[in-house]
């Protein structure tokens, strides 16, 4: 096809740009005056939608909007298309989503109503967990209000059994005595007389107050050998007094002290009841302590009560 006004031709044949290429200055291609780069061509003018590519020049034109008749074969394109909705009694079809998914209009566009579905079964999957998550803490609550409840209180674990304290008080006890159980010298008895003695019936030991005299006591059941306190309760007459302790034959450097402590009105028995302490180192079992008034003691008492106890720390 040469140039020119020759009717059907293609934007491609009319190459406004051919005086550029060698084979357009080969066919004669000059610049543009007002048509095209191709010598004789034509400025064609026409309305929008008059002209038509890929058709013969006998075919009919058809008014924009419809479908015009084609002449020859079924294989050419069909340059004009209206949407089937446009032609008058045209049935509307149903938009189908692309292969690549989204909704809408034509297949564009978001699947709205498929996204608040999705979002409403997020919410709702949140919301149920959420409900098991505290059910599941009200039961672990419960579990463990009743093996608390079930279990002892720290007050009930700490407390010692009524048992185990008994054996613990009966380990503890140590031995004690009265002026009614003390083994006396000659010249030495019991009386009455003087009220405030803790020994039973008041009765307390009198005739100390000579040289040569003493009472003696018999210790059993010691269990482990070693220093106690020895506490005695004795009674003067607003005196000083004191005496000489011998614990299993050996006597101690230092004689008990029976000091008028608290200043008691001389010759007030009543008033004048004492209590004093001296260490004294016992053996495992059986020991004998004794208090006698030896030369250089002052032995103006009366004796009540004689005990042994830990000596304090």
């Amino acid at each position: 096809m040469t140039p020119g006004n020759n009717g059907a031709s293609t934007p491609e044949d009319d190459d406004p740009f051919g005086y550029l290429y060698a084979d357009g200055q080969a066919n004669g291609a000059q610049p543009p005056s007002g048509g095209y780069g191709y010598p004789n061509s034509v400025n064609r003018v026409r309305a929008v939608g008059t002209r038509q590519y890929g058709q013969p020049q006998n075919a009919q034109t058809a008014p924009y909007g419809q479908v015009p008749q084609q002449q020859g074969s079924h294989s050419q394109p069909n340059a004009h298309y209206a949407a089937p909705e446009t032609l008058p009694g045209g049935a509307q079809t149903a938009h189908h989503a692309g292969p690549g998914g989204g909704g809408g209009r034509g297949g564009r566009g978001p699947n709205t109503k498929g996204l608040l579905i999705g979002a409403i079964a997020v919410v709702a999957a949140v919301v149920i967990g959420i409900g098991v998550a505290m059910l599941g803490g009200d039961k672990d609550k419960d579990d463990a209000s009743d093996k608390v409840g079930t279990g002892p209180t720290q007050s009930e674990e700490s407390k010692p059994s009524p048992s185990a304290s008994k054996a613990g008080a009966a380990k503890q006890a140590l031995p004690k005595t009265d002026a009614k159980a003390l083994r006396l010298s000659p010249g030495m008895t019991t009386a009455s007389e003087f009220k405030g003695a803790k020994a039973g019936g008041g009765i307390y030991v009198t005739g100390f107050n000579q040289v040569g005299a003493k009472v003696t006591w018999t210790v059993d059941g010691i269990e482990k050998a070693g220093s106690y306190r020895l506490n005695v309760h004795y009674g003067v007459p607003g005196t000083d007094a004191d005496g000489t302790l011998v614990v299993n034959g050996k006597a101690n450097t230092q004689p008990l002290d029976m000091r008028n402590f608290g200043n008691t009105p001389k010759g007030d028995w009543e008033q004048g009841w004492k209590s004093t302490w001296a260490i004294v180192n016992l053996t495992k079992g059986t020991n004998t302590i004794e208090l006698a008034c030896n030369e250089g003691n002052k032995c103006d008492a009366v004796l009540d009560q004689f005990s042994l106890a830990p000596p304090k720390g």
